[in-house]
């Protein structure tokens, strides 16, 4: 069966056809490193990290880029309240979100480039837009993108530009547009979006760079477009990120793109939402369940296998019992792997990654990513392998346990999800295990605490106990003293 994947512009499953054969070239839009991820950031990490495992065990060589967004609005304003540099405060808050990626076993991208290393690709991508009729400038570092010179803007999410909100003065990634103080100077249509937004008076002179517009910094759509053809090329297979950057954010992408000549994406991938109570997780809606508190209610692969067991697609719902019955699942799985292991001997890595797939788990991920339905085969053989296990030892009794074991465990590492990965199952010197899991979660938590200490010392006493309750809610134990805040799990 030929892969075939959901392709978001088209509105339908289709065969996946890459560019180069054997190749495939994938953007991921990451994080904006402005506070600590919720579970949230994680659904599309994990997804994607599903995708390039299956992409790479079919044979495909995969390059696949996850950006940075390091300067916005919110990261500039969160910086000066706590007192720090924009760009230490965006350094910090990258550390956590790598760590809550490695927590899980999100394998690391072949290029992660922060949107501030890239600003002559961003300047070269306007000066072409400009050249070519669909930018303009008005002036003291302002340039914005004319959706109506680009009679295809709205393709991608199959909207009219009339029937489309005026742009909204935050663009999604918390970066407003600049103020533009003479009204002569404002932008030709309410829909038009920035590009590149001028210095405020307000803000450091370090997080302004100087173009032939003027001075000012980048918009969140420009930087995207700039870094994937900065390391896919003009054109590249997929662009992926999560269901809320559909719109305005690809959108915009997509239009400048290919308003400056460029084919850019053949194909958009976007996962779905997690939810509460069927309203999406988001920092802004005070719902967020922080990585951290996550992880330090259940082991990392128990997280990672409640957001893998949902195809992609498909709303998750996290529920009080989502991890419990996460848990659940995980222990039949590591029970049988050990106890098979026991028997017969431990199965070579190598081994595994060669394995032969059953038929069913392979049309199941290659029926877009079909996780559910993929898991229903690894539970099959965990039954078949459970039965082998009930036999006596012998020859061909204990061959059916070593062919079940290679199998399912072949088919949970495809999901990043076998028990015997170093990641999972070493030690500190496999570089994985309970280590790697408490070194993520010291730095979440730092992160967290680090946000208390600042409230604190703005004297936001609710802001500060908040933080406090919520990781003592979730078994994380913290003790002020001299010499700042300390914490530990709870009995």
């Amino acid at each position: 069966m030929t892969l075939r994947l959901y392709d978001t512009a088209t509105r339908d499953v289709s065969d996946f056809v890459p560019r180069t054969p054997g190749q495939v070239g994938i953007y991921v839009c990451g994080a904006t490193v402005q506070a600590p991820p919720h579970v949230g950031h994680l659904r599309p990490s994990v997804a994607f990290d599903v995708l390039r495992r299956w992409l790479e065990r079919s044979g495909y060589r995969v390059t696949l880029v996850r950006n940075i967004t390091d300067i916005d609005d919110k990261i500039l304003a969160k910086a000066a309240a706590a007192g720090v540099e924009w760009w230490a405060h965006a350094a910090h808050y990258e550390r956590v979100f790598t760590a809550a990626y490695d927590a899980l076993g999100v394998l690391p991208p072949t290029y992660e480039p922060r949107a501030t290393q890239h600003v002559p690709q961003m300047v070269e991508l306007m000066q072409r837009l400009v050249e070519r009729g669909h930018a303009y400038s008005t002036g003291a570092g302002n340039v914005w993108f004319d959706v109506r010179s680009w009679p295809a803007y709205g393709e991608l999410t199959r909207q009219r530009l009339e029937d489309l909100a005026p742009e909204p003065t935050d663009d999604g990634a918390g970066a407003a547009d600049a103020a533009v103080a003479d009204p002569a100077a404002a932008k030709r249509d309410p829909h038009d979006f920035a590009l590149w937004k001028a210095a405020k008076p307000d803000e450091p002179a370090t997080a302004s760079w100087d173009t032939p517009w003027g001075r000012g910094r980048p918009g969140w759509h420009l930087e995207c477009s700039a870094m994937a053809q900065r390391y896919l090329g003009d054109e590249f297979d997929i662009h992926g990120g999560g269901l809320d950057l559909r719109f305005p954010h690809h959108e915009n992408e997509q239009a400048q793109s290919r308003a400056a000549g460029y084919p850019f994406a053949r194909r958009w991938m976007h996962s779905a939402w997690i939810t509460q109570s069927g309203v999406k997780m988001s920092k802004s809606l005070g719902n967020g369940l922080l990585v951290a508190d996550v992880l330090a209610a259940a082991p990392a692969p128990v997280v990672r296998y409640a957001i893998a067991s949902v195809q992609y697609r498909s709303m998750l719902e996290w529920a009080p019992d989502t991890l419990e019955e996460a848990r659940a699942t995980w222990d039949r799985l590591t029970g049988f792997v050990e106890r098979a292991t026991e028997r017969v001997g431990t199965v070579p890595r190598d081994e595994i990654a060669k394995a032969e797939l059953p038929e069913g788990f392979v049309a199941a991920m290659d029926d877009d990513l079909n996780t559910p339905a993929a898991l229903a085969v690894v539970h099959e053989h965990l039954r078949a392998g459970n039965t082998a296990l009930a036999q006596p030892a012998g020859a061909e009794a204990d061959a059916a346990v070593r062919d079940e074991l290679v199998t399912v465990r072949a088919m949970l590492d495809v999901l990043g999800l076998d028990p015997q990965d170093p990641h999972w199952a070493g030690g500190a010197a496999a570089g994985g295990g309970a280590d790697k899991t408490r070194t993520a979660l010291d730095a979440l938590v730092a992160a967290e605490l680090d946000a208390r200490a600042a409230a604190r010392a703005a004297k936001d006493w609710a802001t500060s106990d908040a933080i406090r309750d919520r990781l003592a809610a979730a078994g994380v134990v913290v003790q002020d003293g001299p010499d700042g805040a300390r914490w530990t799990l709870a009995d």
